[in-house]
């Protein structure tokens, strides 16, 4: 009986407490839905849920002239939810009927896959109840647009499953053109460079947020739970498109083929300070160019004899000497402290300050500011320092600047060998565009220019800031500028000149200043063999009202061909600004004689490329012919007319090529099965198996152009 009540206790004991957990549970249960139910959602939302950054579309860079020089273009990446309610509706039967023609679709758009393998995807994926299944990253707009009308896609989001993210991607529609300049857009701004590093913030706009749900393993976006970014801005920028292509043509022909290092091209307008246009090309391990970096703006190096127009500037100011003091050469050697100056040609005696300057005697410059400045150097860095040579010139990317070295005497390196060095473009480290600044404060009346490269901001269509040129005052007298002007001139005109065998028969006047300094070879000193030679020209055109100034800098190797500053710096200078001048400024017109032409004009050709050519050049001609892909070109009292050609003889009869492209001769010869060989470059003027003449496939076929 005693143990029948101690179980009975024992069992009641337990169920009470049994009882007791149950009610303590049910109580939390409450408390956790009711009282901490808003919490705990919110906690588990964070978990699954997360906001994202949105980028907006970046802004595009534009030249003055209108084109796109940066923009950004759409890609989409192409996800599919296998899990939507509406593709798993009815035991999947709307994915089943149209995975067989989606496949076929997707096959021939990417043709990365076959028909096949894209079904087999697909239902691996529609198996797995993939819920963010990668299907295709970074596709083009054309392809997007097709995508969206493909089977089983074209019935939307809910419906198919298919998920496409759009972002944007930057690219430089003109490739290379003034690449460092315009500079490159990055993920990481940080590592951007050029303008478009230097308005970021203006470029990106604002960014938006958009909600993002994780669901197996991956987040995927919540429709219509998102901030819209707000887009960039435009910039548009000085630069002249043709501009820019001139110089850098220019410069990488003369790069290429004096195997230079590197070189710049920066043409500045004049009256405003606005950079027109900067080539910037490096050679590369594989012997080829590229924009590198911007050696213009960001290199500061010694200008070697350039820098001689900065030392003439700080005598003349201090009314040392004028143009037509005499100074002796000795004859084109002489020692300063025990190193020897000397310059490139040896023999002269006393001449002009005037002649000194335009035979770029290193001796005489040396003299001059030895002479004057050795006692009172402060007096020297002064003058340069008015001519901010020791400045950072304030143009738009000046992340990218190089900081200029001008030396004090207060420096542990100065010696009294400074100043004679210094005079003539050593001892010194200075940026081409510091030193065209210089000259183009020369050319516009003495007023130095802030160098820039944006015009204005622009915000859908309407410019919401805009940059005006700024002065940064007189650098020199008046009595001072116009000996100056007279100085650069006859650098190019005067028969003794250094640039006068370059520039002579220009059909406009140019003046400026060459310059060739020697380098360390991969800085092992200037010893023989290791020195390779810096070549510049800057000077301004037309020299009477200049309109553009113009720096040309080109580091040499030791194997190029050319080494001074007129053969390599002022070829490319000239090249340039012919055609600068031949486009803007020429005032020469041409005009139509309207004489008849009694010769007879031949040429072949397939017939839809000259229509095309004359409808685009306006020209009236007439086709006698309606069959038939090949034409006869005949132009006679400036009349043009097509008829058929011998093209048209049978399948193994050789045709008449004689007159053609070689790209035509070429296309039409060997799609008969023959086999073509060439020489020379031009029009075909023999070939080696005569018209009507008949052929077997395979055999070979010699062309001669003329």
């Amino acid at each position: 009986m005693e143990i029948k009540k101690d179980i009975l206790w024992r069992v009641y004991l337990c169920f009470l407490g049994i009882a007791v957990l149950g009610l303590v549970v049910l109580g939390k249960a409450f408390y956790i839905q009711r009282v901490q139910g808003a919490f705990w959602k919110s906690m588990g939302d964070s978990l699954h849920l997360k906001y994202m950054p949105l980028e907006g579309q970046r802004g595009t860079i534009y030249s003055e002239d209108g084109n796109m020089l940066s923009t950004s273009v759409p890609i989409f990446d192409v996800y599919v939810d296998f899990g939507a309610d509406g593709l798993r509706e009815k035991d999947g039967k709307r994915f089943r009927d149209n995975v067989d023609s989606l496949s076929i679709c997707l096959a021939n758009l990417f043709n990365d896959k076959t028909v096949e393998e894209y079904k087999r995807e697909l239902q691996l994926g529609y198996n797995n109840k993939d819920r963010y299944y990668t299907l295709k990253k970074k596709i083009s707009f054309v392809e997007y647009a097709q995508l969206r009308e493909f089977p089983l896609v074209r019935q939307g989001r809910n419906k198919s499953g298919f998920i496409i993210d759009t972002r944007d991607k930057r690219i430089n529609p003109y490739v290379l053109l003034a690449n460092r300049t315009i500079g490159l857009s990055r993920d990481n701004a940080k590592q951007n460079v050029g303008l478009e590093q230097s308005y970021d913030s203006l470029l990106r706009g604002n960014t938006g947020q958009r909600l993002m749900r994780y669901i197996a393993g991956a987040y995927m976006p919540v429709e219509g739970a998102e901030v819209d970014a707000e887009n960039g801005k435009d910039i548009i920028t000085t630069l002249d498109t043709y501009m820019q292509d001139v110089a850098e043509n220019a410069l990488m022909k003369m790069m290429v083929g004096n195997n230079s290092l590197h070189g710049t091209a920066i043409v500045m307008e004049t009256a405003t300070g606005k950079i027109k246009a900067i080539a910037n090309l490096g050679k590369q391990a594989d012997g080829t160019y590229i924009e590198d970096l911007n050696y213009g703006v960001g290199k500061a190096t010694e200008p070697g004899s350039i820098f001689k127009l900065a030392t003439l500037i700080s005598l003349m100011e201090d009314k040392y000497v004028d143009m037509n003091s005499i100074v002796d050469c000795e004859g084109g050697t002489k020692y300063f402290y025990g190193l020897r100056i000397k310059d490139s040609h040896l023999g002269t005696g006393a001449i002009t300050v005037k002649e000194a300057f335009l035979r770029s005697s290193n001796v005489a410059f040396a003299k001059l500011a030895d002479q004057f400045y050795h006692s009172q150097p402060s007096k020297f860095i002064e003058h340069l320092h008015k001519l901010r040579l020791d400045t950072l010139t304030g143009i738009d990317i000046t992340a990218s600047s190089g900081k200029p070295t001008i030396k004090k005497p207060t420096n542990r390196s100065w010696a009294n060998t400074t100043i004679p060095y210094m005079a003539h473009g050593y001892e010194e480290l200075v940026t081409p565009l510091h030193m065209l600044t210089l000259y183009n404060a020369v050319a516009n009346n003495g007023v130095m220019m802030k160098p820039y490269l944006v015009n204005a901001v622009r915000e859908y269509g309407v410019n919401v800031k805009t940059f005006q040129p700024q002065s940064f005052g007189k650098i020199c007298s008046d009595e001072t500028l116009i000996q100056l002007k007279e100085c650069l001139g006859a650098v190019v005109d005067s028969a003794h000149g250094t640039a006068h065998r370059v520039m002579f028969d220009s059909a406009y006047s140019i003046a400026g200043k060459t310059g060739t300094a020697v380098t360390a070879l991969d800085n092992r000193g200037y010893n023989k063999g290791n020195k390779i030679y810096q070549a510049s020209f800057i000077g301004y055109f037309p020299a009477n009202q200049p309109k553009y100034t113009m720096a040309v800098v080109i580091q040499n190797s030791n194997e190029s061909r050319l080494i001074y500053g007129a053969d390599v710096s002022g070829t490319v200078f000239k090249e340039i600004s012919d055609r600068i001048y031949g486009r803007y400024l020429s005032n020469k017109k041409y005009t139509s004689t309207n004489k008849v032409d009694s010769s007879l004009y031949k040429y072949y050709g397939l017939k839809n490329e000259l229509n095309s050519i004359f409808s685009t050049l306006s020209l009236p001609f007439t086709d006698s012919m309606v069959g038939g892909y090949w034409r006869e070109m005949s132009l006679k009292n400036n009349s043009i007319v097509l008829t058929n050609t011998t093209n048209t003889i049978g399948n193994n009869i050789m045709p008449n090529v004689v007159g053609m492209g070689l790209k035509d001769a070429v296309y039409l010869i060997e799609n008969m099965g023959l086999i073509v060989t060439a020489t020379g470059r031009g029009k075909v003027i023999n070939q080696s198996l005569a018209a009507g003449t008949p052929f077997t496939k395979g055999q070979k076929v010699l062309l001669v152009l003329n």
